[in-house]
């Protein structure tokens, strides 16, 4: 039995490497056993996908250069009008 217990430093490392596809069969299972006592990993693990969706979406901006451009004009001549 205790081949399945996980400590929760051990259990949010292998919540990260799933996300990667990287964990065998063996250590799905431990995580799963975890998780299923332990709502602060389950939680975490919840709170990470999150954050890396958030991350994903940033990154998929792109700042059009004709925008920043037409901007800076703008905020010029708002400027020269004062």
């Amino acid at each position: 039995m205790h081949i399945l217990l996980l400590s929760c430093f051990k259990a949010t490392q292998l919540i990260e490497k799933d996300k990667e596809g990287g964990l065998s069969v063996i250590k799905k299972m431990q995580l799963s056993v975890h998780k299923s006592m332990c709502k602060a990993c389950a939680l975490y693990e919840v709170q990470s996908d999150i954050l890396d969706q958030a991350i994903q979406k940033i990154s998929d901006r792109t700042i059009n250069e004709q925008s920043v451009d037409d901007l800076k004009k703008s905020i010029l001549t708002k400027i020269e009008e004062r």
